[in-house]
């Protein structure tokens, strides 16, 4: 077991290296169509962090996912005009924005009305619709046309604020997904991971050993939805524009098939899920015609009946942190996580 473990995480780093090297082997819109593939990934893993970690199933992630992008874009248009159309506090106010927006709907749903399970994703899928008309008849954010010229990322260290070359570009999202991978998995790895993980299991017995529950739960979706916001954010600076149709009900089915194709358990799974459910619709739609959403639809069921674990799951699994090496299977590492390392805890949370 140890050894596919440790496999898991060579073909991980392998992953990163491929990647940081793809554009020194490919040619500028091979790199800009990967760049976009890696923003989306950030999106997947930002799914992944709450239904793999905590089993949280959100039909909801492009709330805050286009919540990023609408805030980048209403920044650098100068629609906020007291920030001077920056680029940097875009970035942070779709990385702030969309926590708390998380925050507040995780507070109403598993706070206020005690959701979970089926019922969230019912309740987060009718959200979803419902931001979506807002924006729709929102003439502050564009109405159904949205906000287009929206600026591409710039170079504001260079004389001139020249926009980034493609090259640039990728690394910029490249570095970003990277920094925001290694972020998500030292939280899952961490003592909040385990209490995670137990209430993922078993919420009511980790409830029992006195961790309030609602509160990690409520905590792991302020940053996912920050996650989520930060790829909102990349994603309009590359495509220019911003629309309803990133903040709706497609989108956050699309990021549900990523995910579920990927494997919901592991971070680098899902964001390759991305790269081959795109590719995929690429391959399809050209060489089936009309009938490749049909044939992608057969070949996701396929896949999550037979793969329940995802297509890279399995194979990109990482080795347990040694303290939990010994624990036995999954619930036994949550059962015992949270006797010895209990001393995590928010004290105003006990």
């Amino acid at each position: 077991m140890n050894n596919k473990f440790s496999v898991g995480g060579t073909l991980t780093a392998c992953t990163w290296l491929v990647l940081m090297m793809a554009p020194l082997l490919a040619d500028d819109w091979s790199v800009s169509q990967l760049a976009q593939y890696l923003t989306y990934g950030i999106l997947a893993m930002s799914l992944s962090f709450i239904w793999g970690q905590a089993g949280i199933l959100c039909f909801g992630q492009a709330i805050f996912f286009g919540m990023g992008a609408y805030l980048m874009a209403l920044t650098t248009l100068g629609k906020f005009t007291w920030f001077g159309g920056s680029q940097t506090v875009g970035l942070l106010l779709a990385l702030i924005g969309p926590a708390i927006a998380a925050h507040i709907l995780g507070r109403l749903l598993f706070v206020g009305r005690g959701l979970s399970g089926a019922f969230f994703a019912i309740v987060t899928l009718c959200a979803a619709m419902i931001v979506e008309i807002v924006a729709q008849h929102t003439s502050f954010v564009g109405g159904f046309d949205g906000l287009l010229g929206v600026p591409a990322l710039t170079a504001s260290w260079r004389a001139g604020a020249e926009m980034l070359s493609t090259n640039e570009t990728y690394y910029v999202v490249f570095g970003s997904a990277l920094l925001i991978y290694l972020v998500a998995l030292m939280i899952q790895r961490s003592p909040l991971g385990v209490v995670l993980a137990a209430i993922r299991n078993n919420e009511e017995r980790t409830g029992f050993f006195g961790y309030r529950t609602t509160e990690y739960k409520v905590l792991a979706f302020t940053i996912s939805g920050a996650m989520a916001g930060f790829a909102g954010a990349l994603f309009t600076t590359q495509f220019g524009f911003v629309s309803p149709a990133i903040i709706g009900t497609a989108l956050s089915t699309e990021i549900l098939i990523w995910v579920a194709v990927g494997g919901r358990g592991v971070l680098m799974a899902a964001f390759l899920g991305v790269v081959l459910v795109r590719s995929g619709e690429s391959f399809l739609s050209s060489s089936l015609g009309p009938y490749w959403l049909l044939t992608l639809g057969v070949l996701f069921i396929l896949t999550v009946v037979v793969m329940p674990e995802g297509v890279f799951g399995r194979i990109l699994k990482l080795p347990l942190p040694r303290a939990w090496r010994m624990a036995g299977n999954c619930k036994e590492i949550s059962r015992r996580g949270l006797e010895k390392l209990g001393q995590y805890k928010l004290s105003s949370w006990r």
